[in-house]
């Protein structure tokens, strides 16, 4: 696992995140089937990334817009369907001329701790009535993995800071409702993930996905630090020549009350 002296936390490589972590894209068909867009529709697909679930949404004749705050996915998703709208925009702070019939967003709201900023940002964009429908990471999501990386930086002392929000049932759905939501389905549920790249699985998914996790660690001692968190997790975690990720996930649909 390599890091630059000067690298910032969560850039992201898109050559990768299509190829080893793909499967943040296809897990994520089931909320798109969750949304059920209909021909016509005016969708917009916050946090898009490299475009996938876009053009899936697109596929049922939606008029869908995908947005994200990573230019490098944006380019991606441009270069990959020409044939769709993909703009740069933060997730806080959403601004369109057009409102929206539906919001739809997979692995993406729980890289932002201010959830009262995204769903004000949300429910401004939304038709009374217009839903949102949405999969984050839930509460417990890859604990195992976050418990092991806060031993090691603990052991080497290092401050810990958990870079993503991982909210409860209870907890979202109150937030929801504050902001003008009713809440018409959620649910956490467990969904262990294989990692793809075999024993180099879990260092990939750490590159991938844990630069804002492993922020404290010196480039100089990165390799030791995630092989140390392998040796932790090895036993659990890791079988038949692949790792398994302990994720949980938060799944809901929420519609637009008022005006």
């Amino acid at each position: 696992m390599t890091r630059s002296p000067d690298a910032q936390p969560n850039q992201w490589n898109t050559e990768t995140y299509d190829g080893s972590h793909s499967f943040v894209f296809e897990y994520g068909e089931a909320v798109v089937s969750l949304l059920d867009p209909q021909a016509g529709e005016r969708v917009l697909d916050v946090g898009c990334g490299t475009g996938h679930l876009t053009d899936a949404i697109a596929d049922s004749g939606a008029d869908v817009v995908g947005v994200d705050n990573a230019e490098a996915m944006l380019a991606e998703a441009r270069s990959a369907y020409p044939d769709h709208e993909f703009v740069h925009g933060d997730a806080r702070d959403l601004a369109f001329d057009e409102s929206f019939d539906a919001v739809f967003s997979n692995a993406a709201l729980h890289w932002i701790p201010d959830q009262d900023s995204v769903l004000e940002s949300v429910a401004s964009v939304l038709h009374p009535g217009g839903r949102f429908v949405a999969e984050l990471g839930g509460t417990g999501n890859v604990s195992a993995i976050v418990d092991a990386v806060f031993a090691e930086l603990e052991r080497r002392g290092y401050e810990r800071s958990h870079p993503w929000y991982f909210p409860s049932v209870g907890e979202y759905a109150s937030l929801l409702e504050t902001h003008g939501f009713e809440v018409r389905y959620a649910v956490l549920f467990d969904r262990p993930t294989e990692l793809d790249d075999g024993e180099d699985g879990l260092a990939a998914w750490l590159e991938m996905f844990g630069d804002s996790l492993l922020a404290p660690v010196p480039a100089s001692e990165l390799d030791d630090v995630v092989a140390a968190v392998e040796d932790e997790l090895r036993a659990e975690y890791f079988a038949d020549g692949a790792w398994t990720a302990d994720y949980r996930r938060l799944r809901f649909v929420a519609v637009k009350t008022g005006n």
